[in-house]
This record gives C-alpha cells, structure tokens and sequence, in this order.
C-alpha cells in the first residue's frame, strides 16, 4: 500500500484518536466475532474477520475497503481467527469444533483437525511461529504444533469454557480467562500456566465475581488488561503473582455479556474498547479517564484495534455483521 509505505522506515509516533469514517464494509451476513491486522508491516492493509456467518474474509482495508478474499472451510460459526507471524497463513477455530490453517493466496487448506470441543479461543506462540494454543467449550486447553499435526501438551483447567488466551513476554507464561464464577470459584476466573511444564502457576489473580471476555498486554509495559462483564477493565502487572492495580479501573462502556474486546495502542498511551451500546471508548492509560468516545456501531461493537503501522487508524466490527474503519 502506497498509504503505509512512507511509515515504514521511521518509528511509530503517537497515536492519534480517529475522528472519522472511512470504510464500512458489510459483506459478513451474521455477527463479527473477531479482527486483525496483518502483522507484517508490509503487509498491514490487509485485515482479517471471523464471523458467526461460517466465514472468515480477508479485506484491504487501507486502500479501498473492498473484500479481497472469503475463505468458506467451517460449517458452523467462526469464533476465533489469526493471521501466523508471516502474514500467508490464517489459522481459525469454529464451533464446528474444526481448526484449519489457510494459505492465504490459494485458500488451500495446510493443515485441518477435528477437536473434541466447539472453538473460541486460539493465540500463536509470541517466539515459536509453528505452536499456538486452543481452548473452548472443555476444561482443556491444548497447544498445537503445526509441523507436526499434534498437540504438544494439555493444560487442564475445572472449568467449562475458556474464553480468552493471552501470551506473557517470551511465551513461557500464558493466562485463560475462564467461565468459573461460581460461588466458591471466583478465583479461577484467570489462569496463568507454565507454557512448558503444562503447570498451573496461580488461579488467585482476580477475586471479583465476573468473568473477563477478553485480555490483552501492554505493549512497553508489564502489565496486562482484563475485560469484565461487571462494565470495567482491571488492570494487573504481568509479573508474578500478577496483582491488580486497585488504583485503576478503566469504566464507562457497557459489556453485558457480549465477548467485548480491549487493546492497547502501539505506542501503549491509549487503551481501546467496544461496548455493547455500539460505541468505542478511548482512555487514557495513564489516568484512567476517557478521553473520547465515538458512537460507531448501531448494534454492539465486539472489537477495536488500532492499525500497527499508521497512527490513527482503526478497525472496529459489531454484531450486525459490519465492519468500519476510522481515522
């Protein structure tokens, strides 16, 4: 793309909050589940979604908001989808309990495999390209090795579901947010394990009775975010034994039971979320408080994602099935 071509070679500025309406793209006929932008800067015009409607697509979001390629492998609805660390691949997980990875330019299948449960979790290794880590609708969550077809190890959980994956820094650790808020449970709502023995290093991270849809890091910093359903992000160090900020709480948007997503800017000054009211709230990482809100959606808006390369762009998806893009 002519448009990131100029950012290449100099470093990531500030990031400025977007202000208007470029694309809208609403070729998905069921609710967006998930975005991502290609990681290889290169690359990044491209955006990937993953959608209720069976499909996962791929746009050029950049240049001319037009759809470049539907990939149709899942015969149920598509919970989670990610670009792999060399922008050829997409590897998605659905609620046919089906993983797939795609080469992105033929739509050909490299690699296929049923699971014993229904898929809404998937997350590559930060360091090791070919391993990422699945969970879903099962006490289990499974890492992967795509070289040779097999899960590496089992880390079991008691718990229903996992709803959300996050690597630590250099993958030797990873959280699961889980679906555990009963009575006696509200201590296993985040996870954290030792990628490698397959041990649990704690369940005693986040003692609020909600479950947390989404998590995601700090892109300088040692800390992480956790989304709840109780209408607020928490804050927690991402270092043993990960406590939480109590000084910070992020609140204003709505989550309500949708799988909310939350992220950081690159350059770590912002933090982003959809809420369920349809619009996306920016806040200050710093103080806490918001800095502005943008009515984007008219339906709930499940994800927001600032572009890697340029700025102020951002992605945003919601649950009628459109995708917008702002800047």
């Amino acid at each position: 793309s002519e448009l990131i071509k100029p950012y290449l070679g100099s470093k990531y500025k500030v990031t400025e909050v977007p202000k208007s309406l470029i694309f809208c793209m609403s070729k998905h006929s069921g609710p967006v589940n998930e975005i991502q932008w290609c990681p290889v800067r290169e690359q990044s015009h491209m955006l990937l979604s993953a959608s209720m409607d069976k499909t996962v697509k791929v746009w050029d979001a950049v240049d001319t908001g037009c759809c470049l390629r539907t990939y149709s492998c899942h015969s149920c609805a598509v919970r989670a989808a990610r670009w792999s660390s060399c922008g050829r691949r997409i590897l998605s997980g659905g609620f046919d309990s089906m993983l797939h990875l795609t080469d992105v330019e033929t739509g050909k299948q490299i690699f296929s495999s049923k699971t014993e449960f229904r898929i809404s979790a998937l997350k590559f290794h930060p360091t090791e390209s070919n391993v990422f880590i699945c969970g879903g609708f099962s006490p289990e969550v499974k890492a992967w090795d795509l070289r040779t077809s097999k899960v590496l190890r089992v880390y079991k959980a008691a718990v229903q579901q996992t709803l959300d994956i996050l690597f630590l820094p250099e993958g030797r650790e990873f959280l699961t947010s889980t679906d555990a808020v009963s009575r006696d449970s509200a201590d296993r709502t985040i996870v954290a394990w030792d990628f490698q023995s397959a041990a649990k290093i704690s369940n005693q991270i986040f003692h609020e009775r909600y479950t947390c849809p989404s998590l995601t890091l700090h892109p300088k910093e040692s800390v992480f975010v956790a989304q709840t359903n109780g209408n607020y992000m928490a804050l927690f160090s991402a270092q043993r034994p990960y406590r939480i900020n109590k000084k910070k709480r992020y609140e204003g948007h709505k989550v309500e039971g949708f799988a909310v997503g939350c992220e950081f800017s690159p350059d770590g000054t912002l933090l982003v979320t959809g809420s369920s009211d349809g619009k996306v709230f920016f806040y200050n990482y710093h103080t806490s408080r918001i800095i502005r809100t943008l009515s984007a959606h008219k339906e709930a808006c499940v994800s927001a994602t600032f572009h890697p390369v340029l700025p102020s762009l951002l992605a945003t998806c919601d649950w009628a099935g459109e995708i917008k893009v702002w800047q």
